[in-house]
């Protein structure tokens, strides 16, 4: 009989040593959300500081009740993908919302941003092909290119210098094929963003594509939200921009947008795509009118820089090791895994929920406290996870 615990024997043990340690992350329950910055567990008030949720839009009036309008009309779900059960109406126009946000030809709508970057980078790159990936990239994006068939080649985190070598190797050697240079906008891990004007002239000078993950910069960066490739003004140079609807959106799914030719092909060719059941009518709709409030969202956003400059000055004044300048995720470095899971519990029993993370999933085998800021916490809320971090250090 098979017995998993024996095939994923490393699992079990990280996980014994957490446990043991009084932090279990993964058996965290959220009995009740009361807002975007608020739940209660195990009977008890949380404040949530780890959620991406942020521009606090998961109970916009607007999103709420477009979402119920859909679901009364068109049912819960669409039970299949689009390619077998057909288009919705309200995919169209998610999509073609989309592209007038971001101005260009086209989007195309997946199930979840992991399916998103499965899809693109699967269906993009195949054999003989090559993709240069940042090293703190996510797993999603490194999940699509293996699934390609590509060559995969890391370069340094956010290093230029070092992207710019490895393109120059591989075109002294043998003819590459199509060539991809693969970054998010914002890290989803440490916080920090991609040098994308520096990206963008490597990309030019070796004639590569360019696709960016803006997941946790769209909404949070550019006039309307559209992210860092618009922020930086490198939008145009953006040949593929890949997004989610669980961040900002305050929704599930993900988008990809774009001006290249064909982007439509990607519809037949993305195996994520043509696999996977379509977003239901109320996600759809819950997304297209969160868009309408990213688009005109600029108070959202000067919310949510303030709540990040507030939060990130009150830890850095604590003398913590902050990861990466103020942004909408917050990070924290911890010496080890022991301190790690000790300030961890000391948070959440003092009523503050963050995200704990720890290798495999944090680069260069950092332990992390992530926080995330909303445009939804107020200054009292930030002040309080200031103090109980505070409390937690002093022990």
């Amino acid at each position: 009989m098979l017995d998993l615990s024996g095939r994923l024997a490393a699992l079990v043990e990280g996980r014994r040593h957490l446990v043991a340690e009084g932090a279990n992350p993964f058996g965290v329950c959220l009995d009740r959300v009361i807002s975007p910055t608020e739940a209660i567990v195990d009977g008890r008030p949380i404040l949530l500081a780890g959620t991406n949720n942020y521009l606090g839009l998961s109970f916009a009036r607007e999103c709420v009740e477009a979402a119920r309008e859909a679901a009364a009309t068109s049912g819960t779900g669409t039970t299949g993908s689009r390619v077998a059960n057909g288009t919705h109406a309200l995919h169209r126009r998610l999509e073609r919302r989309l592209a007038e946000l971001f101005d260009v030809a086209g989007a195309i709508v997946f199930s979840t941003g992991y399916l998103a970057n499965l899809g693109v980078f699967s269906a993009l790159l195949g054999p003989g092909d090559t993709v240069l990936i940042d090293a703190d990239a996510h797993a999603c994006i490194y999940d699509g290119c293996r699934l390609s068939g590509a060559t995969m080649v890391r370069f340094r985190h956010n290093d230029c210098a070092d992207l710019d070598r490895r393109l120059t190797r591989l075109s002294r050697s043998s003819p590459p094929g199509l060539v991809v240079i693969a970054v998010e906008g914002i890290y989803s891990m440490l916080g920090d963003c991609a040098p994308l004007p520096g990206i963008v002239e490597v990309k030019r000078r070796h004639g590569a594509v360019l696709v960016v993950d803006e997941a946790h910069s769209f909404g949070v960066l550019g006039a309307k939200g559209r992210g860092l490739a618009d922020a930086t003004g490198c939008g145009d140079e953006a040949d593929f921009i890949v997004g989610t609807f669980s961040k900002s959106v305050g929704t599930t799914g993900g988008f990809c947008v774009s001006s290249r030719p064909g982007l439509d092909l990607l519809r037949y060719s993305s195996r994520p795509y043509v696999f996977s059941a379509s977003p239901a009518p109320p996600i759809a709709a819950a997304a297209l009118a969160a868009l309408d409030l990213i688009d005109e969202g600029e108070d959202l956003r000067r919310r949510l820089w303030d709540n990040a400059a507030r939060l990130h000055a009150g830890l850095a004044a604590l003398g913590l090791d902050l990861a990466a300048p103020p942004g909408p995720i917050v990070a924290v470095r911890m010496p080890d895994e022991e301190t790690l899971a000790a300030c961890w519990r000391g948070l959440l029993e003092r009523g503050v929920y963050v995200n704990l993370a720890l290798p495999p999933g944090t680069p260069h085998g950092t332990y992390l406290l992530r926080c995330s800021v909303s445009a939804a916490h107020t200054p009292d809320q930030i002040d309080r996870i200031c103090r109980s971090f505070a409390e937690v250090a002093r022990g």
